[in-house]
């Protein structure tokens, strides 16, 4: 199956239940993996047989939600998976015979409202607003990872390639590479570009831009298929921000833009960096609430291992049209590219929670359109060489340097509990306290070297 069902909004519901049943009977589909997120935006669900498709496509299926990390309330245990025909895909890699489709579902209630811990749900509520301010919100990912063995020696032995090689040095990582690019577009997935990153082992594969709840789902798909290919390989993929001390860290930039039915609200021909002032309002909410949504852009301990000086990764929030150092880029506008102009985003990483993560980036831009907030001037000079005052001159702040700072910092957010309602964001903070908790009460390997023999 190539393609995905249209957008569910263009077709009437008994219309794209009748096509995902008449695709499950053209692909002899004898089982449907019902996918969800638990709020960290770790992948679960469950199989139902295709004797059970049509009941669950008009009702939903039931689970026990309190299994699930923090997808209810203490009081709560059943849920609803309501399956998102749009997102019916046959899964290539498991035989073609006796197939197995998947399908996207949104998490609601026994009485059916919307379940205010499913992060998909909290995307599609923040989109909504969007549009209601008359915005569509696309976005285009470009994301990192690492294939390793779990042989130390073949690790390096295995990989010797660099930024952007083009030789088959690297072991089976290209191949994986390229089978991943090959399966995803498989599955209705367009891929922009692929390459090998600066680590060794590390891979990079760009995903073509498109709404941001079609995209949230392509990141979790495309997790699976790069863990499910590089397995049998005798291979992981690691989507850890930073796995290795002595290699570069796995980032997630994020490119934005915001459309207005078929232009681009970012350009503007008439302003020097054509940038529109809608960018601009974007852009600078971006900047004033970087600090306090970093515990969603990064939200492991791990994290920010990654955003350190000289790994190509920002820790000030800051922007610029060429330096890649900072938070926010503008890049360069190509003549007759008018949608070619926006926003890239460069904090998050791989391990991010991706309907979270748009959701939270969506709502720091549109309150600085809404609230009109001022944008300084691009940062030209290179950030790691400015000193403290000249930085404070300049209005950059510095972004969280653990996760303790970045929890602190997103402590009592306005903006974290409109993006994400009370109930996640509470839930979601409570969880990384007890993160944080316990890596603290970790004696870690480091601390048994330096200090077990003084």
């Amino acid at each position: 199956m190539n393609q995905t069902t249209e957008n569910k909004n263009k077709i009437p519901e008994e219309e794209a239940i009748k096509y995902v049943l008449m695709s499950a009977r053209e692909y002899d589909v004898k089982f449907i993996r019902l996918w969800f997120t638990d709020i960290l935006g770790t992948l679960k669900g469950f199989a139902i047989t295709v004797d059970e498709l049509e009941e669950v496509l008009r009702n939903g299926a039931s689970f026990d939600g309190a299994s699930i990390d923090g997808l209810t309330r203490a009081n709560e245990s059943d849920m609803i998976a309501m399956p998102d025909p749009s997102t019916f895909q046959v899964l290539p890699w498991r035989p073609s015979t006796d197939a197995v489709a998947r399908m996207f579902c949104n998490i609601e209630t026994p009485t059916g409202t919307a379940s205010p811990a499913d992060g998909r749900q909290v995307l599609r509520r923040n989109l909504l607003h969007a549009a209601d301010m008359g915005f569509s919100f696309y976005v285009a990912p470009e994301i990192e990872y690492y294939y390793d063995t779990n042989i130390q020696d073949q690790k390096i032995d295995d990989n010797r390639s660099e930024y952007f090689d083009q030789s088959s040095v690297d072991g089976k990582g290209s191949n994986l590479r390229r089978d991943t690019v090959l399966t995803l577009e498989k599955m209705g997935i367009p891929v922009k570009h692929s390459h090998h990153e600066v680590g060794v082992g590390q891979h990079e594969i760009d995903l073509r831009h498109t709404n941001a709840l079609t995209m949230a789902d392509s990141i979790v798909t495309f997790k699976v298929i790069a863990k499910e290919l590089a397995a049998p390989a005798g291979m992981h993929a690691s989507f850890m921000p930073r796995p290795y001390g002595d290699r570069h860290g796995s980032g997630m930039h994020t490119h934005m833009s915001l459309f207005q039915g078929d232009k681009n609200a970012f350009f503007d021909a008439s302003d020097k960096l054509n940038l529109s002032k809608i960018g601009r309002h974007f852009i600078a909410g971006l900047m004033r609430h970087a600090t306090e949504i970093c515990v969603v852009t990064n939200q492991w301990i791990n994290s920010y291992k990654r955003l350190l000086p000289g790994l190509e990764a920002p820790i000030y929030a800051s922007w610029t049209t060429g330096n890649f150092g900072n938070l926010i880029r503008v890049p360069s506008y190509r003549p007759g590219r008018e949608e070619s102009v926006r926003v890239e985003y460069r904090a998050p990483d791989p391990a991010a929670n991706p309907y979270l993560l748009f959701s939270v980036l969506l709502a720091a831009g549109l309150s600085g359109i809404e609230n009109k907030l001022p944008l300084t001037d691009p940062l030209d000079e290179d950030v790691f060489t400015m000193s403290d005052i000249e930085l404070n001159d300049k209005g950059v702040t510095r972004l969280p340097r653990t996760l303790d700072e970045a929890i602190r910092l997103a402590e009592n957010s306005e903006l974290l509990e409109k993006a994400l309602g009370t109930t996640l964001v509470n839930t979601f903070l409570e969880n990384k306290r007890l993160e944080w908790q316990e890596f603290n009460n970790t004696v870690t390997d480091y601390e048994l070297s330096r200090y077990r023999h003084v």
